[in-house]
């Protein structure tokens, strides 16, 4: 029989369009002649089944399953793709955990960590993982301009401290930057983190581990042709992304290295990708651990996939029986 499976998207954030996007991605990825593959859709309290285009199925939060024409359908499986609370940080996984759901991602501990980034950086320095200057503020707390450039410098990046990377980031490059570039991400989250400006080349690197194996995939460059890998970048094609990057073998092998360290450390569970800048002398300098990944065709993570020589259906197979 086969098994059903949950692609659960949506989210509390700005981010809600970006995991739409990644669910019609790994829909489309999944063998469909092995699983029975539904869109699942978590906005606040309204958690949904995209039975079709035209009908939506309300879902019993219960048991995280849902009935039509009297038939009652349980899944066994949760693909989280949710960028952003409550999918990315623990919330959801914690649920899963209480009901016995099987899921994709890390569990509440990792996913909590990793998805402030204030935090995992500093836990990971303490393991030797070279990482930016910074600064955190919470929620009705302020700073002067001149505390700031004492510890950071400019130019410096302003930004959520819990959330994606898309909204609410600043490269500020004045001083009266500084306060606006604050506000615009404090209206993404209750934290902002304030980080040094690393010039480099930026590096991002996928990994996934089961049971069975671990690998860890070729190494993706990024060029922006923004101030940074922003929204636009990302999502709007003003960057390169060139697989596998243009860096030596030695420092190949070293990211590669270093991210299959880090998701150990982290105990990570399904695909994770880990950020990097390249500084001068080939210093490897951590961005962000991104547990809950862009899963949309052109994402890193299916552009690497491809570059390794493997068929993405047979890595999201690996994904889902390993929880079996």
């Amino acid at each position: 029989m086969k098994k059903n499976i949950a692609i659960v998207a949506g989210g509390d954030s700005s981010e809600v369009v970006v995991s739409l996007k990644s669910a019609a991605g790994l829909y489309s990825f999944m063998d469909k002649e092995r699983y029975n593959i539904f869109v699942v859709t978590i906005v606040g309290q309204n958690w949904q089944v995209e039975w079709s285009d035209t009908e939506k199925i309300t879902l019993d939060k219960n048991d995280f399953s849902f009935s039509r024409n009297g038939e009652k359908t349980v899944f066994d499986f949760a693909y989280i793709t949710i960028h952003g609370t409550p999918g990315e940080n623990g919330i959801l996984q914690g649920y899963f955990d209480l009901i016995h759901m099987p899921y994709s991602s890390c569990g509440v501990l990792s996913s909590a960590l990793t998805f402030n980034k204030f935090m995992c950086n500093q836990y990971l320095k303490g393991f030797g993982v070279k990482v930016a200057e910074s600064i955190l503020l919470r929620s009705g707390k302020s700073i002067s301009n001149s505390e700031v450039i004492e510890k950071t410098g400019l130019p410096c990046f302003v930004k959520p401290n819990v959330g994606g990377s898309s909204f609410g980031v600043t490269k500020v490059k004045t001083q009266d930057e500084l306060q606006p570039a604050i506000a615009k991400a404090f209206s993404e989250g209750k934290e902002v983190l304030i980080e040094a400006f690393m010039a480099g080349t930026e590096l991002t690197c996928g990994v996934y581990k089961t049971s069975l194996k671990s690998v860890v995939f070729p190494i993706t460059e990024v060029v922006s042709h923004n101030e940074f890998f922003d929204f636009d970048a990302k999502y709007k094609g003003e960057s390169e992304e060139i697989t596998p990057a243009r860096i030596s073998d030695s420092l190949t092998d070293r990211v590669q290295k270093l991210t299959s360290a880090i998701y150990d450390i982290l105990d990570c569970k399904g695909i994770v990708r880990i950020d990097y800048i390249i500084t001068e002398g080939d210093v490897i300098n951590l961005l962000e651990v991104n547990t809950t990944p862009g899963m949309t065709a052109t994402s890193f993570i299916p552009q690497q996939v491809a570059a390794a020589g493997l068929d993405i259906k047979d890595v999201m197979t690996d994904i889902i029986e390993n929880e079996f």
